[in-house]
């Protein structure tokens, strides 16, 4: 089918209390949390993951390729195929996926079972990232839809500043395992929360698989984004990825020390989120540059600091913000390039975002493995350049026609008639 296949339209969310849909948004921000959690938290745990698996850091490390290929890859096909689907119960059917995939990785005896677990929790993972935001801003009041996405995405500061610190603190407590055994149980009561507090959703703006692909063939803003996506996040995460076996390779860093600057990060992030809500409102590809080039000086003086735990420390911050800025405004980017198909454009964000997760972890389990942890920091400094440039030069450009909508959130209440 070539023309769009739209839904009943949905209309706002009345206000039927004070509450007026907030819960529902805190439910799906917690959903946030432990889908993030859960895909980064080998990140905090690779050096205790690979000596108990007996596998090396390089290897223990496609515990986050496993889940960001399926994520990537997946998730269009999901979307599209869901497309008729309430949104609540696809919320809360990934969020099953997540807690079961969470037991069996706490339990599970051999690694392979764990990867094949971490890719079936990848496709729950990249759905969710799709549908998550536009879902909070049905639930909300029209005039409070940006809002309610920006408390989402909040998630991810919290995610960084709690949840994989906490999961680094709870391995030392016990074990990895047990970990996963914890989240699992988080996963089920965020589950619990979500068929609670948010309303029935059915399905809107949804688009087939073969116009999801279509969309970055005629819309050239949204492929600029995507691109520039992809340099970042391979950059990015390839070095994130391994900063623990970084810091204890140049450092000697203690697990207490590892957990602290992961929380360091985190409000980093957290800040960055904050600057970048001022910021890229007036100028998402200001935002977009400046974010990475403190994340670029952040990489190089890592690389510099050497063992100087409050030079490590100032560094890590400096990351975080960055990523807190870079991150909001490639979201706003893809948002502003699309804002008519917005799950459409969010699952081609997503795929483009999660592959390059993955692959980043294993570029940069290879240079791990071959030339040094350190060779990982470096790695990211040149790809996160080259999203900086690509997003310089490119300068800015008209919307595409079918996507010139002044308001984001005035698109996902009001979507276009059937066949349009």
């Amino acid at each position: 089918m070539t023309t769009r296949e739209v839904t009943q339209p949905v209309t706002p969310q009345k206000e039927a209390g004070p509450a007026g849909g907030w819960p529902g948004v805190a439910a799906i921000t917690a959903s946030l949390f432990v889908f993030l959690t859960t895909e980064l938290m080998p990140i905090g745990l690779l050096t205790p993951l690979s000596e108990s698996l007996q596998v090396s850091v390089g290897t223990a490390g496609l515990m986050v390729t496993a889940q960001g290929v399926a994520a990537g890859i997946g998730v269009p096909f999901v979307v599209a195929w869901t497309r008729r689907v309430n949104r609540r119960r696809l919320l809360a059917t990934l969020l099953a996926v997540l807690a079961v995939g969470n037991l069996i990785t706490s339990i599970a005896p051999a690694y392979p079972l764990i990867l094949v677990t971490r890719m079936v929790m990848g496709f729950a993972s990249g759905a969710f990232w799709a549908i998550g935001v536009s879902m909070a801003m049905r639930i909300v009041p029209e005039r409070h839809a940006n809002r309610a996405a920006a408390v989402v995405m909040s998630g991810i500061s919290i995610a960084t500043v709690v949840g994989i610190p906490l999961g680094t603190l709870l391995e030392s407590a016990g074990s990895w395992r047990t970990t996963f055994l914890i989240w699992a149980g988080l996963s089920a009561a965020v589950l619990l929360a979500v068929a609670l507090t948010i309303p029935s959703l059915p399905s809107a703006n949804a688009v087939s698989v073969r116009e999801v692909f279509g969309l970055p063939v005629r819309n050239v803003p949204l492929r600029l984004v995507l691109v520039m996506v992809v340099f970042f996040v391979l950059g990015h995460f390839g070095a994130y990825t391994f900063v623990r076996p970084y810091l204890e390779d140049s450092t000697s860093a203690t697990v207490g020390f590892v957990t602290l600057v992961l929380v360091v990060f985190g409000v980093g992030g957290a800040i960055g989120n904050f600057v970048g809500g001022r910021t890229v409102e007036r100028s998402p590809r200001g935002s977009f540059v400046g974010g990475g080039l403190l994340l670029v000086a952040a990489l190089v003086m890592l690389l510099t600091v050497g063992a100087n735990d409050t030079g490590v420390i100032a560094a890590m911050v400096l990351w975080g913000i960055a990523f807190g800025v870079v991150q909001l405004s490639q979201i706003t980017m893809t948002l502003a390039a699309a804002p008519e198909t917005f799950e459409a454009a969010m699952s081609l964000n997503t795929m483009a975002y999660n592959t390059c997760i993955a692959l980043g972890a294993l570029i940069g389990g290879l240079f791990a493995d071959h030339t040094g942890v350190a060779g990982v920091l470096r790695f990211g400094i040149v790809l996160v350049s080259l999203a900086v440039l690509l997003r310089a030069a490119t300068g800015r450009r008209p919307a595409p026609v079918d996507s010139q909508v002044p308001d984001t959130a005035w698109s996902l209440h009001h979507p276009p008639a059937p066949g349009a």
